[in-house]
């Protein structure tokens, strides 16, 4: 069993940045599968940013150019730095991880940007 915990939401203005963290319990390699999805209020949840197979990074087409995923596996983190955030940002942020052919979810963390 594998557990992923998110840190590093709040409240910022639109234009500003935050930086979301997620520690997973278990070892992490380039094998594992790892990123970030978001769900707003009323709408499905969509990627944000992802390492996909072969470590290729792909992210969602309304956050290129202002994010930007990272990963330490040595420390088991992968890393969501979020520039010029709008209020569209708004959402929950969930870390996402595949362990054994399994996938996880983290509890979320919340993201609100005013305007």
């Amino acid at each position: 069993q594998v557990q992923l915990v998110e840190s590093g939401g709040g409240l910022v203005q639109a234009g500003g940045s935050l930086r979301l963290s997620c520690a997973a319990s278990g070892i992490i390699s380039s094998n594992n599968l790892m990123g970030w999805y978001r769900q707003a209020p009323g709408k499905q949840r969509e990627l944000v940013a992802i390492f996909d197979v072969g470590l290729i990074i792909k992210y969602g087409n309304s956050v290129k150019g202002r994010f930007t995923i990272s990963r330490d596996d040595a420390k088991s983190t992968v890393s969501l730095q979020m520039n010029n955030l709008q209020p569209e940002d708004t959402a929950v942020y969930y870390c996402n991880g595949w362990w054994g052919g399994q996938n996880y979810w983290g509890q979320g963390t919340q993201v609100t940007v005013s305007s």
